[in-house]
């Protein structure tokens, strides 16, 4: 029997955590160990730049942006988290900004390329009318695919500042916050109810705002193609059972997760987020190479 080969994951999902870490998550093929990175995006630029883990999260713009560099990682059809992202814009309760108003305003982001901002930009734009060359977005770092600039409508903020701190302080007129998320009574979402806002804009669209999905480095998928295929076997076996009632917020499959991805790269074509143009397929088609079947649904 061939000793089974040590990979290591970077991983921040907490149900996927659990179960990859629990009794049931056995592989012939290969053992997991965990990197210790925390918060998770400090493993991104890592991942794509260098190929520090063999299999990591990834946050879904970073992919995509990896792909269409030709980074050599593979995206796995599978969603580790997702978010209705409408609380995540937030702005000062004493001098608010509007929906009609952030024309022409200043909204602070961790990166322009940061998941979460392209959500949000791509909410305003289709559903709202702002286009996000009308906006100037005050960001703290760059993208985590070093080959990726910002277009010209984005400035780095000095260094050590926080992003609610260039809220309060009235140097930007809205911030967009994700896991960071301030518990403050100073500040209040932009979209006045802003669950219910989701719930709407998902009635509409029935498309699932992706965050984070899973890549393996190109070395070990093409070394030994039955690793990647016991992972994947890994990853179906142990995903959290969905909600009794709501979308699916882990959806695994090609087919699961194409609306959400492709709504994704059209967001990301309006953004100026993608040197090139790239489709579904193209993505997903090492996945599907080395996977077969199996990668689908």
């Amino acid at each position: 029997m061939t000793t089974p080969i040590a990979l290591t994951i970077a991983l921040g999902a907490k149900p996927w955590r659990a179960a990859l870490s629990g009794p049931a998550a056995v592989a012939e093929t290969f053992t997991l160990s965990f990197a210790e990175v925390s918060p998770i995006h400090r493993a991104f630029a890592p991942m794509v730049r260098e190929q520090k883990f063999d299999l990591s999260e990834l946050a879904v713009v970073t992919a995509v942006q990896a792909f269409a560099a030709g980074k050599p990682v593979v995206l796995l059809p599978v969603v580790l988290a997702s978010r209705f992202q409408h609380r995540c814009l937030i702005t000062r309760r004493d001098a608010p900004a509007t929906l009609e108003t952030l024309a022409g305003r200043r909204i602070a982001v961790r990166a322009y390329s940061q998941t979460t901002g392209m959500w949000i930009r791509g909410i305003l734009q289709n559903d709202h009318g702002v286009d996000p060359a009308s906006v100037r977005w005050v960001t703290q770092e760059g993208a985590h695919v070093a080959e990726c600039d910002d277009p010209a409508w984005v400035e780095r903020t000095a260094a050590g500042r926080k992003l609610v701190d260039l809220l309060r302080d009235g140097e930007v007129d809205a911030a967009i916050l994700g896991n960071d998320l301030p518990d403050d009574p100073a500040f209040v979402p932009v979209f006045p109810d802003p669950d219910a806002a989701a719930r709407a804009w998902y009635a509409r669209h029935a498309v699932l705002p992706i965050n984070h999905v899973m890549v393996v480095s190109r070395a070990v998928a093409e070394r030994d193609p039955a690793v990647l295929r016991d992972a994947w076997a890994l990853l179906k076996a142990v995903r959290p059972a969905p909600a009794a009632s709501g979308p699916d917020m882990t959806p695994i499959g090609i087919e699961a997760i194409r609306p959400g991805v492709e709504t994704v790269l059209r967001f990301c074509r309006q953004q100026s987020l993608l040197a090139r143009d790239v489709t579904v397929d193209a993505l997903f088609a090492d996945a599907a190479a080395l996977l077969g079947a199996a990668a689908v649904r």
